[in-house]
This record gives structure tokens, C-alpha cells and sequence, in this order.
């Protein structure tokens, strides 16, 4: 089985909470990926212009916009829209996943998310770019 380089970009982690946030950047970093972190949805607009990132994982409840803002506005940007945004709720049901869809997301995950299973699926998330 061929293996899947890293990429050379970082990912994007958008969340709120601090601890969930510095939790998931040590997972991600221990794994080998590069790590770009916002806790707000002005804080992940900038950093994902700034740095262009291979992938965003965007927390939907966030403090100062809708999530789902968050992604309409990045995938409106040229720039950003090979980029895969794998929106991340605790709210699951499939209009919420069609609201995802909609607003420019890739994927959807549901929280809470077991970090096995997000290191498993990163290859995949990484390539719907």
C-alpha cells in the first residue's frame, strides 16, 4: 500500500475551547502535520487567508460567528477553494449535514470525535481538496 505523504501546508484547527483546541494540536502535531490554530471565526478567516492551509477543521459553534458563516466566507475566496473544510458540531442529523454541504464543507464530523478516527481519516480529508 502506497503511503501518503504529509502535506506541506498546515492544518487549520478552528475551536473555541482552549483545551480541545491544544489537545487537538498535539495529536496533529505528534502525527507528523502542521498546525495553524484560531478559537474565533474573525481569528480562522485570518489565519486561513494568511497561511492557506491544506485542510480546515471548523468547530460550528463559534464564539463571535456561525461556523457555517465561517465556511460560506472561505470558500467564496478563489484562493481557499480547493481547500477541504470538515465542519465539526455536536448537532448531527442530515439537515445539518446539507447545511454543511451547502455552505462550502467537504465533510462533516460529528463531535465528540475520537482522535483514532480523525488520524484515520485525515488521508481522505486531506484529498477532497
Amino acid at each position: 500500500m502506497r503511503r501518503m505523504t504529509k502535506p506541506t501546508a498546515p492544518i487549520l484547527l478552528v475551536e473555541d475551547d482552549p483545551l480541545l483546541r491544544h489537545a487537538f494540536r498535539l495529536l496533529l502535531e505528534d502525527a507528523g502535520y502542521g498546525v495553524v490554530e484560531a478559537g474565533t471565526a474573525k481569528a480562522a478567516v485570518d489565519a486561513a487567508l494568511e497561511h492557506t492551509p491544506s485542510l480546515i477543521l471548523l468547530d460550528l459553534g463559534l464564539p463571535d460567528r456561525p461556523g457555517l458563516e465561517v465556511a460560506r466566507e472561505l470558500s467564496g475566496h478563489a484562493a481557499m477553494r480547493a481547500v477541504p473544510i470538515v465542519a465539526l458540531t455536536g448537532r448531527v442529523g442530515s439537515e445539518q449535514r446539507q447545511d454543511c454541504l451547502d455552505a462550502g464543507c467537504s465533510h462533516f464530523l460529528a463531535k465528540p470525535i475520537e482522535p483514532r478516527e480523525l488520524l484515520r481519516r485525515l488521508p481522505e480529508l486531506l484529498a477532497a481538496g
